[in-house]
């Protein structure tokens, strides 16, 4: 088997090539702390305990992601690594959908097996299928037809989007990330369309079952509870997001430093409601492209790289003249 050969903490090692930092370090009784690594369960880096230093690079990388390359010289422990891990363990943000739950909900029962008091989290995990049945539900609706992103389904599944394609009557179709992937789902919805069928199909099937995994939504069970929650844009959404269950409380960040977060206040010149609920294009908007760039973002559309605002910024070709363009996606 091919092997590299790099330095860790001082001590010359070998390491099968396709084999991770962390696996390297403890293969070699270098200890490097973790919180979500679990055997057995696919590494998603998300407690960041297990950063390393690595020569030539000022950033800091998870071993548990980072494959070994030949020559690499790789410090575990610092006094640079050692206050970003203090720093880490005592708050946690646990933020985004569903496909991020698991993670942190094993990052908080491990910190609960190990007795830590120092350890608390800020949750702002949010639910996909109650902002797709607000959209819905909308007056002026004009969505007739959904992706569902295939990592959330990888995790949760896809059954529940059954009653709302009925209710609704609109096809949705579970979908992965790559171009084919893409095309592929909206044929799919297309053909659906044509034919006047309003059912829930799954294009991501190298990853996606339809009861979704089991193992990780357990660990979500255990640790979360449902909660109404606030959505940038959209404004509060019954039992749309995670909270921390009773049991796990004593690691609630917001209990814990209530003085610590505030609420986040839309800019008024912000349009991302309309355009999240497909109402208008990203470039119609007067702010888009000026004021609202993916480096200076006024909403949510505009900072995450999947965002439509971020999507329409990098990729659209040049925009026509504001008197020239359509108003809204349908034109």
């Amino acid at each position: 088997m091919p092997v590299k050969t790099l330095t860790i903490d001082g001590q010359l090692i070998t390491s099968p090539k396709d084999q991770t930092l962390l696996d390297a370090a403890r293969a070699h009784g270098v200890k490097i702390p973790t919180l979500c690594h679990l055997d057995g369960v696919s590494d998603v880096g998300a407690c960041r305990l297990c950063l390393v230093e690595i020569a030539g690079s000022n950033k800091l990388v998870p071993s548990c992601l980072t494959q070994v390359a030949e020559g690499m010289v790789v410090t575990t422990n610092s006094a640079r690594l050692l206050e970003y891990r203090r720093m880490i363990v005592e708050l946690l943000f646990a933020v985004g959908f569903e496909t991020t739950a698991p993670a942190t909900a094993l990052a908080v029962r491990r910190a609960r097996q190990l007795g830590l008091r120092n350890f608390s989290m800020l949750v702002s995990h949010v639910l996909v299928p109650p902002a797709m049945e607000m959209i819905l539900a909308s007056p002026g609706n004009r969505v007739q037809g959904f992706l569902a992103a295939g990592h959330v389904c990888t995790v949760m599944g896809y059954e529940m989007y059954d009653e709302l394609a009925a209710r609704f009557r609109v096809p949705i179709v579970v979908t992965g990330f790559e171009p084919i992937d893409l095309l592929e789902g909206l044929l799919m919805l297309v053909e659906q369309l044509e034919a006047k069928t309003f059912r829930v199909e799954n294009q991501y099937v190298r990853s996606v079952q339809r009861e979704g995994n089991r193992h990780a939504q357990a660990a979500i069970a255990e640790v979360y509870e449902v909660c109404d929650r606030a959505w940038r844009g959209l404004g509060v959404l019954s039992r749309s997001g995670l909270r921390l269950r009773p049991d796990y409380q004593d690691m609630d960040a917001d209990r814990r430093f209530p003085a610590s977060t505030t609420a986040s206040v839309e800019p008024r010149e912000c349009r991302s409601a309309v355009v999240l609920l497909g109402l208008l294009r990203p470039d119609a908007c007067e702010a888009f492209g000026t004021r609202c760039t993916p480096e200076h973002p006024l909403g949510a559309p505009m900072v995450s790289s999947e965002g439509a605002c971020a999507a329409y910024y990098r990729y659209s070709r040049p925009a026509k003249p504001r008197g020239e363009r359509s108003e809204t996606l349908g034109s």
